[in-house]
């Protein structure tokens, strides 16, 4: 068992001990047990419902359209020279906190071997066969499978200057969440083309099982010191890859293992670790790792408990639990507008696009009109006739075989009024129901030690006529500095450049001791008011006693954002910021206008106690620039006030 840290950065998300611990419950393996798993259990391939490769009727069937598209694309892979991946590429992780190297490989091998491997069940000619040999060969090569971020063990008190290891290690086999996907992926190659590989060579599909045995099942069934199995030191706090990487290895158990015992073990091992999950969610199901990873965490964690519900004839069953479905509803509760928009706190983009199809099966599952409505909605939305074909295997055959009637289900956009959640501590409210007319409002409370997190207590975002206002500029591109040490020196993690105060010539400061406090939500028909403490999300160095930040929308007239601060010290440092992709213009004293696509905004302040400046910042992060454009402006309001205490009011009408 290794030495691990209680807060450990990892590549590809964060990890953190959760600041409001969790009731455990166990909800799935304290009501079934091992005795009603091994009964559960279908112990054959029964459970899949897709054509096996040589039924050719059945894959001709399929829309000619799909298997036309799916056959264009696997051509592009005829000849494909598989990448290899040097040592060199892996240590650069190490020396410069360069991932994509490694990471670009692994999508460009992904990309080619779904697209091969689906153009081959489509025609069923054999034209395909070879170049997919050549990349299961490729593979198995291959010491390591996954991310170099992930398998990086931290030296001496967690310092990245002295790893116990920077290449992999074929003696220690990690399974990260790329790991997972390729192996899932694989194992399907096996199920369908383990016959046509045997009339080139026996050797192919043996060398399948070996690697796949070696790099995923024998590391599964003997160690539980995999942290997103059980949680750092086994206490439960896990993330997005628990879900995600019990799915893939599932996946790969049910269809390479042929002990029915070994089987049903690790059946109920992935049970009591996805519980951990469950245990580790909060009661209103706000998902703190943000919008962008939801798809990632509750996304997959339904895919989980579908391919239980599948394999043990129905029998495991949670899908009704208040909890689970608090999960699935958050994704509607923080849309804002355009099929795009979301309260995009912590690690999410600015625009997001999300496949309609997995929500779909989300909102049947748990019997939600509103969430099956939104995905019509999304899929009227994209365009997209294939249904989200070129994925994960699994997710393709879902599509192609359990097709979805779309023209069952209306679309409908979910504009909801206002919702709180108050574990979380964040609030969404908009003018009206059913409507992106007007002006619509999140903020948030919480703490700066929430999954992904930003330095964002007491932040929000605002927009009007579903087009955005004031914005959370979202996450840039990976890089080693963003889940290491240097993470809040990056500027988007910094409360500097979220719509907060600096205070005394500071920001706010990382960690669960800085947090909102006193936190109120107060609805009613005309307005819907959110007040939270900000004070203790800044450092004692701040000499802040309280700064009661309150946001109220007046609803079809205004939006009022109001200080009321009390400091121990006035060094004359302090400021108010706030982030926007308008065009901002001071057009007088007291007076800033922000002038949308289709709106004037002006936003009114107290000349005598504020003064204002605005701030053009260049973009050439590459995630940025794709969804922010080449710049964004922020707003810096200077407090003129010497004293202790004071009280600043914002005003954000729309110009008629």
């Amino acid at each position: 068992m290794r030495n691990y840290l209680s807060i450990v950065f990892l590549a590809g998300f964060l990890v953190l001990n959760s600041a409001k611990a969790q009731e455990l419950t166990n909800v799935i393996t304290n009501t079934y047990s091992r005795g009603d798993i091994n009964k559960a259990l279908v112990r054959d391939h029964s459970w899949i419902n897709y054509p096996a490769y040589t039924d050719r009727d059945a894959w001709t069937k399929l829309p000619e359209q799909t298997r036309t598209n799916a056959i264009k694309q696997g051509e592009k892979y005829l000849g494909f020279e598989w990448p290899s991946i040097k040592a060199t590429d892996y240590l650069e992780f190490t020396r410069s906190g360069n991932r994509a190297i490694v990471d670009d490989k692994n999508r460009e091998f992904s990309e080619a071997f779904r697209a091969l491997l689906m153009a081959e069940l489509m025609e069923g000619k054999g034209r395909f066969r070879d170049d997919l040999i050549n990349g299961v060969f490729s593979l198995c090569e291959r010491t390591y499978w996954g991310s170099s971020a992930h398998f990086y063990l931290y030296g001496h008190e967690g310092s990245m200057d002295k790893p116990t290891t920077v290449v992999p290690d074929l003696d220690d086999p990690v399974i990260d969440l790329v790991v997972g996907d390729l192996a899932a992926d694989l194992a399907w190659s096996f199920y369908f083309l383990h016959d046509e590989f045997d009339k080139v060579s026996p050797v192919i599909s043996k060398r399948i099982k070996d690697e796949l045995n070696r790099k995923v099942l024998e590391p599964y069934y003997t160690r539980n010191d995999f942290w997103w199995i059980y949680g750092w030191r086994g206490e439960g706090n896990v993330n997005n890859w628990n879900p995600w990487v019990n799915y893939n290895v599932l996946t790969c158990i049910l269809l390479m293992e042929q002990d029915p015992v070994k089987k049903a073990d690790a059946l109920y091992k992935s049970l009591g670790s996805v519980d951990q999950f469950i245990n580790n969610y909060p009661q209103d199901g706000s998902c703190s790792e943000g919008p962008g990873y939801w798809s990632s965490a509750v996304g997959r964690f339904y895919s989980y408990l579908d391919l239980v519900h599948r394999v043990t004839k129905g029998q495991i069953d949670i899908f009704q639990n208040q909890k689970v479905k608090e999960m699935a509803r958050y994704i509607y509760r923080v849309y804002i507008s355009k099929g795009m928009y979301y309260t995009n706190y912590a690690d999410a983009a600015h625009k997001i696009e999300r496949g309609p199809a997995p929500l779909h099966r989300i909102g049947t599952r748990i019997d939600d009109p509103e969430l099956t409505g939104f995905a019509a909605f999304l899929h009227k939305h994209s365009g997209d006739q294939d249904g989200g074909l070129g994925g994960r295997i699994g997710e393709s055959l879902e599509i192609l075989f359990e097709p979805i009637n779309w023209a069952a289900t209306t679309p409908k956009e979910p504009l909801i009024s206002e919702f709180y959640f108050p574990d979380w501590d964040a609030v969404i409210a908009r003018d009206q129901a059913g409507t992106t007319d007007g002006f619509y409002f999140s903020a948030k409370g919480g703490s700066n030690n929430e999954q992904h997190n930003h330095n964002d207590v007491g932040s929000f975002m605002l927009h009007f006529n579903g087009d955005p206002i004031f914005i959370d500029l979202g996450v840039g591109t990976y890089t080693r500095e963003t889940f290491g040490r240097g993470r809040y020196d990056i500027w988007t993690m910094q409360s500097n450049y979220h719509n907060l105060p600096v205070i005394n010539g500071l920001g706010q400061k990382n960690g669960g001791a800085f947090k909102a406090t006193n936190s109120s939500y107060t609805p009613s028909k005309n307005a819907i008011s959110y007040s939270t403490d900000l004070a203790k999300a800044y450092t004692e160095q701040a000499h802040v006693k309280s700064w009661q930040r309150t946001y109220t929308l007046q609803r079809g007239k205004k939006f009022i954002i109001r200080d009321q601060y009390q400091l121990a010290e006035n060094s004359g440092k302090t400021s108010l910021h706030f982030m926007t992709k308008l065009p901002a213009e001071i057009i007088q004293p007291g007076m800033i206008r922000l002038r949308g696509d289709d709106f004037d905004m002006q936003m009114k302040y107290n000349q005598d106690l504020l003064t204002a400046s605005i701030e053009n910042i260049k973009i050439d992060d590459p995630k940025l620039l794709s969804n922010l454009g080449n710049e964004v402006n922020r707003l810096v309001f200077e407090v003129k006030n010497k004293g202790l205490n004071g009280v600043l009011t914002f005003e954000v009408t729309p110009v008629k």
